[in-house]
């Protein structure tokens, strides 16, 4: 059996480092861009961070314009700005669009590069910046996997995948994920069970390593998502998501996603639908649109989730994927793309959009077409 395993050299997983981040970044850059968004500033979590930073010595500029999905126009201007401001590091810290920015700027600041010549599998060449990475979501994984997803400016979601994009520390602190609402938390968590699920039954890279990691992560957030929804303080439940994630993070970047990941992204694009809450409504359809060719695949993940059935592995699939709606729906998740103002009449263009999205759809236990993602989407309209 041969198969690579890659990730990101350095690991902090502790709660309340964020206020040390000083010391963890001296030693990398003197001038960080610091890369946000506007609601991480007004909650006060970057708070004790910059305190830190100018505790340590350090000078930084923030760059707190990142938007959802981020637009292509957006992280150009993330560039421009770290540039002409002469930073030699970045910090990303928020979700996944300010990481995946954050990657972004540190990849091409020096660069004679420009963000369309990067899309793509490993088209980023020489050498990243310096990069930190911190999330306040347990969701994406962002902090270590080398993949960064860009709406270019014909409204496509351009992925980028390349080994620069690693970051050289990823920072997890659970006191980042405190403030998070309970969609936010319920979203982003689905989102990470996503990426286990997809990483554990993906066609072509699956391996021991990440079916290790897939499995460990879909326990941990499975289990404690619907607490960390209706108690947020709790700090357990908010450590177990958060450790969830990176490692389903971890799983997915060497296990690829498929063709959950392939029905939301158009839901995001056209309908700003956030990518966990899209991840979230298309589930359940994929789960059994795949069940032909993955059954025993979610018959060993029914038993890591709880699924509880000794049939059959059939039955002990449909066991599993009965069990993860009913996890999904107890956080409070919205489960109707009419709930987010899709519409019937725009089912044929989001189905058009998910069959563009090859390097997905080729993972996925089995094949599908324009028909089947319309079919899909037209069953939890």
């Amino acid at each position: 059996m041969n198969f690579t395993f890659d990730t990101v050299p350095s690991i902090i997983f502790e709660t309340g480092a964020a206020a040390r981040l000083g010391e963890i970044v001296a030693p990398h850059m003197k001038r960080p861009c610091v890369v946000t968004d506007k609601g991480v500033i007004a909650a006060g979590l970057l708070d004790d961070a910059l305190t830190s930073l100018k505790a340590a010595g350090l000078d930084h500029f923030l760059f707190d314009a990142v938007e959802a999905d981020p637009p292509a126009k957006v992280v150009k201007a993330a560039i421009d700005a770290a540039r002409a401001n002469n930073c030699d590091g970045v910090i990303g810290f928020g979700g996944g669009s300010s990481l995946d920015i954050a990657k972004v700027i540190a990849v091409l600041m020096n660069s004679s590069q420009s963000l369309e010549d990067i899309y793509g599998m490993e088209k980023a060449t020489g050498k990243s910046a310096p990069l930190i990475l911190l999330p306040t979501t347990a969701g994406t994984g962002s902090e270590v996997t080398n993949i960064a997803v860009i709406t270019s400016e014909d409204d496509q979601k351009m992925g980028i995948v390349a080994r620069p994009l690693y970051a050289d520390i990823a920072v997890l602190d659970a006191a980042l994920t405190l403030t998070a609402p309970r969609h936010v938390t319920a979203a982003t968590g689905i989102d990470a069970m996503v990426h286990a699920i997809e990483a554990y039954t993906t066609k072509l890279q699956k391996n021991p390593v990440s079916d290790a990691l897939a499995a460990r992560a879909l326990k941990l957030l499975s289990s404690n998502i619907v607490r960390a929804c209706t108690a947020p303080d709790d700090i357990e439940a908010r450590e177990n998501m958060l450790l969830g994630a990176m490692l389903a993070g971890q799983a997915f970047n060497n296990a690829p996603c498929a063709a959950v990941h392939a029905m939301a992204y158009p839901l995001g694009v056209h309908f700003h639908v956030p990518h966990g809450l899209a991840n979230s409504l298309m589930l359940a359809p994929v789960l059994k649109f795949n069940m032909p060719k993955a059954a025993p695949l979610y018959a060993e993940l029914g038993d890591v989730i709880g699924a509880n059935d000794t049939g059959d592995y059939s039955a002990r699939a449909g066991a599993f994927v009965a069990k993860m709606q009913e996890i999904c729906s107890a956080t409070g998740v919205k489960n109707r793309l009419s709930d987010v103002g899709v519409s019937h009449n725009a089912l044929p263009q989001l189905a058009e959009d998910v069959i563009k999205i090859e390097r997905l759809l080729k993972n996925n236990p089995r094949p599908m077409t324009y028909d089947d993602a319309l079919r899909l989407y037209t069953e939890v309209l």
